[in-house]
């Protein structure tokens, strides 16, 4: 598959969000005639302002499976909170066999971190953050992990609020 057909714009809501394929899975089933496929796809939509969605879909052939995960991804956007161009403070969320770890980093660091991650944060709008993934590399529960853990990410003034202290 092209790089031009893996990342596109999508017009949404007013917003503009943008899509990219993160995986494409095979599947065969052997039957009377022979071999039968079909495909999964994993798909995120983010506007790169702190908005997120992931859409996880299965057809018989490739392109519907990718339209399907779109439409899944756009159904279901989220936002996260941000600080500057970076994360709040450090989260560890598991999802499944998938642990992933985030940090915050100082303005100019990048997004350092594996490839389902980095463009789960890319897509996000986060410049400048550390990740890591601490336990299984599959796909799906990589971003589902990730993107739990961007959701709960709280304001850090509302917090001090709260809790009663001077910032």
């Amino acid at each position: 598959m092209a790089k031009q057909d893996a990342k596109r714009r999508v017009e949404d809501f007013g917003t503009e969000f943008e899509e990219k394929v993160l995986y494409i899975n095979r599947c065969s089933k052997v039957v009377k005639g022979g071999r039968k496929f079909s495909f999964s796809a994993l798909v995120i939509v983010g506007d790169g302002h702190g908005h997120i969605g992931f859409g996880f879909a299965k057809a018989n052939e490739v392109s519907d499976a990718i339209r399907k995960g779109t439409e899944a991804a756009r159904k279901n956007v989220m936002s996260f909170e941000m600080e500057g161009t970076s994360i709040p403070h450090e989260i560890t969320v598991d999802w499944d066999g998938s642990r992933v770890l985030l940090k915050p980093a100082p303005a100019g660091t990048g997004v350092i971190a594996g490839s389902k991650m980095r463009s789960v944060l890319e897509l996000g709008g986060v410049k400048d953050v550390v990740a890591k993934s601490l336990g299984s590399n599959n796909p799906l529960n990589q971003v589902r992990a990730t993107i739990q853990a961007l959701c709960q990410l709280t304001n850090r003034k509302k917090n001090f609020e709260l809790r009663g202290l001077s910032t």
